[in-house]
């Protein structure tokens, strides 16, 4: 076996490290969060119609951070198990061909931004000013997604070191430019021209060429417990194999988000076009208290995956423990917030009486399924980082396609305050079998490893 050096993630004492390695990653989702939210903030001001547009545009983002983070989980999972085996040389093979993957998506994506950007408006709304907004914003977005892709692997591939610092600073670069550019470019300050969407569409891309150029020299100048060398570069397919048997899952889970919200909208805008711009402020506002717990399941996941690597199940058990206590705790402040004050969340974007109206209701209701939603993020974590990542897969499935979809069609026949109930009733479904699931997994892989240190 080969020789490495004592990774914290095997001896630290697991509070200390949870806190230590989510901490930086909760606090950078959370910039991560403002910006999203501050981007929809300054395009509601901008023009109505263009909040619509980005609210439509949001399922082909979330499509293209699922392809970044599925694949980015992958690459953490094997980079963190094979540390955890002693295996140094597998762990920079498989850090190695996350820099390829990247650019693969990127250009993937590029080429579906220029093929079908407006054939996807066009199938929503015959209003021209949505689908020229939305086109502009959307096309920008995938022709520069292979900024997000890179610094994703690089990022994941880091955190698998268990090193947070520099994952945050890289989001917080990119979030900060923005931030500062939005504006700028929306609205045509110190002498920039006037863009509009467009301009918010660019000022995300500069942010994320800005995070993607601080990562790739920080990873390539900085030393870690992972190294690439593209001299003599050689492609695995079966390292991408390892990377996508985590990897696919949950792209394919993420993705369902997509066609969730995708389909949402369609049937929301049988309503109205204000009852699409609510689900978009729901979902950017919704990030808040989102965000942080995944920035914590960014933290456990890789202290669960090594330490399954070096056969240590009490240290494997109270990381998931401690996280799902921390992702209630989140959560469950996050559901006060949006049932005593959801006004109040709305009028930051400029809502007008019929959003308003709409907005109280779905906020309200659809906050009872974030305490379920709390546990059932944590044993998906655990399962992705294990190298079971099929079985998050499934839960995903049942929860947004099986249960909410149906759910949200059936219940629009009645009206549309009852729409919002699918949310709260399929994350109570899929925890029951979340937990059916953990129950299997404990009896059948984890209980006969031995209990480590």
């Amino acid at each position: 076996m080969e020789q490495v050096k004592e990774n914290k993630m095997g001896t630290a004492p697991i509070l200390k490290l949870i806190v230590t390695m989510s901490l930086p990653a909760m606090f950078s989702m959370l910039v991560q969060a403002l910006y999203n939210v501050v981007d929809s903030i300054f395009v509601s001001n901008y023009d109505p119609d263009a909040l619509t547009a980005v609210s439509l545009a949001f399922p082909i983002q979330i499509l293209i951070i699922s392809v970044g983070v599925g694949t980015g989980v992958g690459i953490n999972s094997l980079v963190s198990r094979r540390l955890g085996e002693g295996k140094k040389e597998a762990a920079n093979k498989a850090a190695a061909h996350g820099i390829l993957l990247g650019i693969i998506c990127g250009v993937v994506f590029a080429i579906l931004g220029a093929l079908f950007t407006k054939l996807f408006f066009e199938g929503f709304t015959d209003n021209q000013k949505v689908i020229d907004f939305g086109s502009s914003y959307i096309y920008i977005v995938m022709f520069g997604s292979i900024s997000v892709f890179l610094q994703i692997n690089v990022e994941k591939t880091l955190q698998a070191t268990g090193n947070m610092m520099y994952p945050m600073l890289f989001q917080l670069s990119g979030a900060i430019t923005n931030i500062i550019f939005d504006p700028i470019l929306i609205f045509g300050l110190f002498g920039f021209p006037e863009l509009g969407v467009a301009g918010a569409a660019l000022a995300t891309v500069m942010g994320q060429t800005v995070a993607m150029s601080l990562s790739l020299y920080i990873f390539f100048k900085k030393s870690h417990d992972v190294e690439i060398k593209l001299k003599g570069f050689k492609y695995d397919a079966k390292t991408v194999k390892e990377i996508y048997k985590v990897g696919l899952p949950s792209i394919i889970m993420q993705s369902i988000g997509a066609i969730l919200t995708t389909s949402l909208n369609l049937i929301l805008i049988g309503f109205s076009e204000s009852a699409v711009s609510v689900l978009g402020v729901y979902y950017k506002l919704q990030s808040f208290v989102f965000m942080p717990v995944f920035g914590l399941t960014q933290g456990i996941m890789p202290i669960i995956g090594f330490n399954f690597g070096a056969r240590k199940r009490k240290r494997m058990m109270d990381a998931l423990k401690i996280g799902t206590v921390g992702a209630l705790i989140i959560l469950t402040l996050g559901m006060l917030v949006f049932v005593t004050i959801p006004d109040k969340l709305l009028a930051i974007f400029e809502a007008n009486d019929e959003v308003m109206s709409i907005g109280v209701v779905a906020f309200r209701t659809i906050a009872f399924s974030f305490l379920p939603a709390a546990v059932g993020i944590m044993f998906s974590t655990m399962f992705q980082a294990i190298g079971m990542g099929t079985k998050s897969l499934w839960i995903s499935i049942l929860r947004q396609l099986v249960l909410i979809l149906p759910a949200a069609y059936f219940l629009s026949k009645i009206g549309l305050e009852y729409v919002w109930f699918a949310f709260p009733f399929a994350e109570a479904i899929a925890l029951l079998v979340a937990i059916w699931m953990m129950i299997l997994v404990y009896k059948n892989h984890l209980k006969t490893i031995p209990l480590g240190e």
